[in-house]
């Protein structure tokens, strides 16, 4: 076949491609430069697709003996996935850009171009595996638990899975570095890129405050109604969020208060007890499924990159995956992606996903 390689400048996509090469398929490595000014990106293991990163991509290329190429996707990464994190804020939800990146770049518009191109698949670093079992494709999780990237995958469609290949699905992260290393690849012991990669220093407050408007609100006890303080936005605030809540009088129990929920349109942000952070039923729309689901399923529902799964029953009602938690979850918010999975077979089968609209 002819492959794609999408190639960061990390270890995990240098050797997923050095595997692609291995297996016999015609390979040509590919730098996605998402940035127009990529130089202010990396600072030490944060953020990601920088010059260095594009430097260190075509090394491990050269050293594989394949063609490679730095393709400037800025300003569909601009618009379909930076916006889009902004656009999510300003409603009271709670976007992940990953997934979005995967869902909008990696997946649609660098898939659509290597097609185009003749490209037979797209081929990545992620951590997940894919089979096709009595002649229907499955997305399952990664042999390493610790690193599986199959919820931030379960959004794309069987389409764009048919053209994808993920080698690293079979082993783990120390084993990759062990191989990198064994095979000369000058990334072998590079940091991971972690937190958003658009925001280096971390501080995501302070970038959304310098591209929306300010729009105060009020801090209200949920159980009372009283108004504990103002803030300038509710992109300041993430449900879940204990610290930095700008109130000076602890609550009348002494027990720390959490957000619970945001009001984007009367700018009202409602804080309580933690038990209050509960939820037991999640509605989601636009859902993706990768298997049938006619009636009721019994399944594992996970609603972060790392951890937050709970048994539940889902359902696909009207365009909707209506999930009912068996055992409540914390810190679970409209915007996030909720993807589950089938319970038997250690839980690896993703079932499908959708995107949290409300909760209760």
């Amino acid at each position: 076949m002819r492959v794609l390689a999408a190639m960061s400048g990390g270890v995990d996509s240098a050797v997923a491609a050095a595997r692609a090469v291995d297996a016999g398929h015609d390979v040509t490595g590919v730098h996605l430069a998402l940035s127009a000014k990529p130089g202010t990106l990396r600072t030490g293991a944060r953020g990601c697709c920088t010059i260095e990163d594009a430097h260190d991509a075509r090394r491990a290329a050269d050293l594989m003996g394949i063609p490679f190429y730095v393709w400037d996707f800025a300003e569909r990464f601009t618009e379909d996935v930076v916006e889009d994190f902004v656009a999510e804020y300003a409603a009271g939800r709670t976007p992940n850009p990953c997934l979005r990146c995967n869902e909008r770049i990696k997946f649609e518009a660098l898939l659509d171009k290597a097609i185009a191109l003749g490209f037979d698949a797209v081929c990545t670093g992620h951590y997940a595996r894919l089979a096709t079992v009595d002649g229907r494709l499955e997305l399952r999780r990664s042999a390493d638990i610790g690193k599986d990237q199959s919820y931030v995958l379960a959004s794309l469609t069987h389409e764009q899975l048919s053209h994808a290949m993920f080698p690293l699905g079979d082993t783990t992260k120390d084993l990759v570095r062990v191989e990198a290393q064994s095979r000369g690849l000058s990334v072998a012991k590079k940091p991971d890129s972690h937190d958003i990669c658009f925001i280096p220093d971390g501080d995501t407050q302070k970038f959304l405050a310098n591209r929306l408007e300010t729009k105060p609100g009020l801090l209200i006890d949920d159980e009372t109604g009283a108004v504990l303080g103002r803030h300038a936005g509710v992109h300041e605030f993430t449900v879940g969020q204990r610290k930095g809540l700008g109130i000076d009088a602890p609550a009348p129990d002494g027990r720390p208060r959490y957000v619970l929920s945001l009001e984007p349109v009367s700018g009202n942000v409602r804080v309580g007890a933690a038990e209050k952070l509960a939820v037991s039923e999640i509605v989601a729309e636009t859902p993706v499924s990768h298997v049938e689901l006619d009636g009721p399923v019994e399944c594992v529902a996970q609603v972060r990159a790392h951890g937050g799964t709970a048994p539940a029953v889902a359902e696909l009602v009207n365009d909707e995956l209506l999930v009912h938690l068996r055992e409540p979850l914390r810190g679970v918010a409209p915007g996030q992606a909720v993807a589950i999975y089938r319970p038997d077979d250690a839980g690896d089968l993703v079932l499908a996903s959708a995107t949290i609209s409300s909760t209760g």
